[in-house]
């Protein structure tokens, strides 16, 4: 249900449809999984409250607690759907930097910080 439809072979895709044949839920997760991944490939945040007031009207209560974060912070999921440029280039190298002080926990100050950075760039 987590990869695209086309990625899949014919073995892995009869597999989810047999699968999804014995299960109306499952078949409307699937449902409501490809739809959000469908917005995200897309750009399609214009279908955000349609999809959410979608994923409400059933019982998914894991899903209900995503769309509670997704409201939480609408207006930047909106942007996120919609726009095509995003800060995913910052986040990595933040996460990278995040990675490097966890690795020196305790061992040096700034200086050395300093140049590990640049030596992995």
């Amino acid at each position: 249900m987590l990869q695209h439809p086309a990625d899949l072979d014919d073995r892995e895709r009869g597999r989810l449809n047999e699968i999804l044949a014995r299960s109306s839920a499952l078949q409307r997760l699937a449902y409501h999984v490809a739809s959000f991944a469908e917005m995200m490939t897309g750009l399609h945040g214009e279908r955000l409250d349609a999809w959410i007031a979608a994923v409400e009207a059933d019982d998914f209560p894991q899903l209900h607690s995503f769309t509670a974060g997704l409201k939480r912070d609408y207006a930047a999921v909106v942007n996120g759907l919609t726009m095509e440029h995003n800060s995913g280039a910052v986040e990595g190298s933040v996460s990278r930097l995040k990675s490097i002080k966890r690795s020196m926990y305790g061992r040096a100050k700034l200086d050395l910080l300093r140049k590990k950075i640049l030596c992995r760039v």
